[in-house]
């Protein structure tokens, strides 16, 4: 994979203007500007280093994160170098496996956990915008200030050789980590805790094992985590031990003698050994004006429950469609503003997944220990206990109780607003499978499940739709896909997106482009629903 990409802006002139700039390059700032890219967005990405990051950084990539990459149309490219589908297995201090975490669902289209490295994908992603006839790149170069009035915000940047560029955007996103001098430079805060206790990373290559699991070893003594890669690749974690001198720790001895008594096959190539202390941190507010943030620049989680890159993606995904929206005028610029009262509360959810799921890898004491392990044992016998376990069914799942939608009078626990369109494998017109966001579109798309409640809108049709311009599909449970009508008819042989609607043909679903359902309703609901769009829209 290469390091460059061939239309860097260092290679030529900066335009004087672009609708948004991205500062960082890192995996957030990566697919934000891929996305932007696919919607047809120009953008200008900035990032200081002179290339993507070269060392191993996050290592698990989840179901969400490739549905977004499927967005961002690199898909195909980002599956050649994952491991997919793997699970975890947790030990007690004498071996006993007594939780086995093994999903094997796929609600959004591919599986929930899967390895890979990050100097790969950040590869992938910096090599897809080479072909961008809408997004540029300038590796190697330096935010130095900025300034925002009420038209856009005056960017002053500045080169490898010291050669000062100014130009000018729209709107600003700071993707540029847990030391984000854009979040700095707007006087905000990343509030909560950085932990005392140290943990030693060791990665391999070369490392080959039976097994494709995450291994956890739940012991007081020394708790650890083993992690698979793609290509023989491996990760172990070892958290230090009050007292433990961490220079001492990452001497070839100490870490030779860790890794053979956690099972890492003797002909492994150590690339990579650091010490780290984790974070929970999360910044009161994300935005000021027109300059927003995302990924670490907003929020740290502790890595335990592996979300720490896949929530900056998400936060990618949610903030690309609205730039692009309201940068070409389809959309008011308070759509902006629904951002992080949409994402904030998922984010704080996954920071308390993961220190939950620090406290059952590194009990405060072995009673503490002995008492969650048992626990974990005697649920294991229940089996929806067990499946929910199993199924990763404890990971929060992201529902927005305000933003960018229309609640449409069902219960919280019913309804579909606000939630993650399920994405079943579906039958085309021309009798091939695929994956339901490759039917919808880019765009805005309307899901119906009944021919007449179909004909029935299409006759009553508020203007208000036509302005969200969305992509018609009407669902079967049966017989052959067909294009007829302004719109698509697909099989979804397994009901699954009827299901999630409750089981009521009757029922429209209005999704977003991020693959959100903004409102759900009945044929006699739809003047109602016209209006309260009128409201967001207008």
């Amino acid at each position: 994979m290469s390091a460059g990409s061939s239309n860097d802006a260092s290679q030529g002139p900066l335009a004087d203007h672009y609708p948004v700039i991205v500062i960082g390059g890192g995996p957030t700032g990566l697919t934000l500007a891929n996305l932007l890219s696919r919607y047809g967005t120009r953008a200008l990405l900035v990032e200081r280093n002179a290339t993507t990051v070269q060392e191993p950084r996050a290592v698990s990539i989840d179901d969400e994160s490739l549905r977004t990459m499927q967005a961002a149309g690199v898909i195909d490219t980002v599956l050649t170098e994952i491991v997919a589908g793997y699970g975890s297995e947790y030990y007690t201090p004498k071996g006993r496996l007594f939780l086995k975490v093994e999903p094997s669902e796929q609600p959004y289209g591919y599986p929930r956990r899967n390895a890979f490295r990050q100097p790969i994908f950040e590869a992938q992603l910096r090599d897809a915008l080479a072909n961008s006839a809408s997004v540029e790149t300038w590796f190697g170069c330096e935010l130095r200030t900025f300034k925002q009035d009420e038209t856009g915000v005056a960017v002053e940047l500045v080169d490898q050789t010291g050669a000062h560029r100014s130009v000018r955007c729209d709107y600003l996103v700071g993707t540029d980590g847990a030391r984000s001098a854009v979040r700095s430079a707007l006087g905000l805060s990343l509030d909560g805790e950085t932990f005392q206790e140290e943990w030693l990373i060791v990665d391999l290559d070369s490392s080959p094992t039976q097994s494709k699991e995450t291994l956890v070893f739940c012991d007081v003594a020394r708790p650890c985590i083993a992690l698979p890669g793609p290509n023989q690749t491996r990760r172990f974690e070892f958290k230090l031990l009050p007292g433990e001198d961490p220079e001492a720790i990452v001497e070839p001895e100490s870490v030779n003698a860790l890794l053979a008594a956690h099972g890492a096959h003797p002909n492994s190539r150590v690339c990579r050994k650091t010490v780290y202390t984790f974070h929970a941190r999360l910044a009161p507010k994300w935005s000021v004006g027109r300059v927003f943030l995302a990924g670490d620049a907003c929020h740290l989680t502790p890595p335990f429950a592996g979300q720490g890159m896949n929530s900056g993606i998400r936060d990618a995904h949610n903030l690309a469609w609205k730039l692009a929206s309201v940068t070409a005028g389809r959309s008011p610029a308070r759509l902006l503003e629904s951002y992080q009262s949409e994402r904030r509360e998922h984010v704080r959810d996954m920071i308390q997944l993961a220190l939950r799921m620090g406290r059952i890898m590194g009990p405060r004491n072995r009673a503490v220990g002995h008492f969650i392990q048992t626990g974990f044992r005697i649920m294991g016998l229940w089996p929806r206990c067990r499946d929910y376990f199993a199924q990763m069914k404890y990971k929060p799942k992201p529902r927005f109780e305000e933003g960018f939608i229309i609640p449409d009078k069902r219960g919280a626990r019913h309804t579909l607003v606000g939630r993650l369109l399920p994405q079943p494998l579906v039958l085309r017109s021309n009798g091939t499978q695929a994956l339901l966001d490759d039917v919808l579109g880019d765009g805005f798309s309307i899901i119906f499940f009944d021919e007449a409640v179909k004909a029935s809108f299409d006759q009553q049709r508020n203007p208000i739709f036509a302005k969200l311009n969305p992509k018609s599909v009407l669902v079967s449970s049966s017989g052959s896909a067909v294009v007829g009508g302004g719109h698509d008819v697909i099989v979804d042989a397994k009901d699954i997106l009827l299901t999630a609607a409750g089981g009521d043909r009757n029922r429209v679903l209005l999704v977003r482009p991020d693959r959100y359902v903004l409102t759900t309703f009945v044929a006699a609901d739809m003047d109602a629903v016209a209006s309260r769009l009128y409201t967001l829209m207008l």
